[in-house]
């Protein structure tokens, strides 16, 4: 059984514990004796051709959005950039979750987009949106409960949610979490710690999904 866990992380002073050829053969002419002789002549029986089949062509699965900025709706793109820029800080290394099926599936070689928001402090966020087959999306349902997040529909799917809070070596409070949610071929998956702007992943999936 998967487990969750928060693994010790250091951000800004905070210790964070936690895819016929159909060919016709003619018989030869039998041969007929006969005190005359005749003409024969050779008839030639025409090939139907087969009418071509039209093939239908595979249903489109789920494509990762190419740039961070195509995952927001405008409102939302807006605010972030206000309340907590830059996006994509190369110093940010904020996983998208701690959990450790959820990561070998972003990070396994599927399709996915990372974006982050902030610097490198005790405040910020990183999303990831993957690609991820039916039977994947399955088993994640099915372990996230059992692992301390609940889950609830959302859309067309269903989204997961954790949240903790603690105390870093100065004595500052911090609340940290993660949100899950898992569509119709694709994965969301957000760790935020003191920054999780109201109904972002509802954003995320109606821009993405809608």
């Amino acid at each position: 059984m998967p487990q969750n866990r928060w693994t010790g992380v250091v951000i800004g002073g905070i210790v964070l514990a936690t895819a016929v050829v159909v060919t016709g053969c003619q018989p030869e002419p039998s041969a007929t004796p006969t005190s005359t002789p005749t003409s024969t002549q050779a008839e030639s029986t025409p090939t139907a051709t087969p009418a071509p089949t039209e093939t239908a062509e595979p249903e489109a699965g789920f494509e990762v959005p190419a740039t961070c900025e195509e995952i927001y709706s405008p409102a939302m793109l807006a605010q972030l950039q206000s309340a907590n820029p830059p996006l994509n800080d190369p110093g940010v290394t904020m996983l998208s979750s701690e959990n450790a099926d959820l990561l070998e599936l972003i990070h396994g070689g599927a399709a996915t987009l990372r974006c982050s928001w902030g610097q490198p402090s005790e405040y910020g966020m990183a999303t990831n949106v993957t690609a991820i087959e039916e039977a994947d999306a399955s088993s994640v349902l099915d372990a996230l409960p059992q692992t301390g997040y609940g889950c609830e529909a959302l859309g067309e799917g269903t989204v997961c949610r954790i949240e903790q809070k603690g105390v870093t070596l100065d004595d500052e409070e911090y609340t940290r979490g993660e949100t899950v949610y898992v569509g119709a071929g694709g994965l969301v998956t957000t760790a935020w710690i003191n920054f999780s702007p109201e109904g972002y992943t509802e954003d995320v999936v109606a821009t993405i999904w809608g």
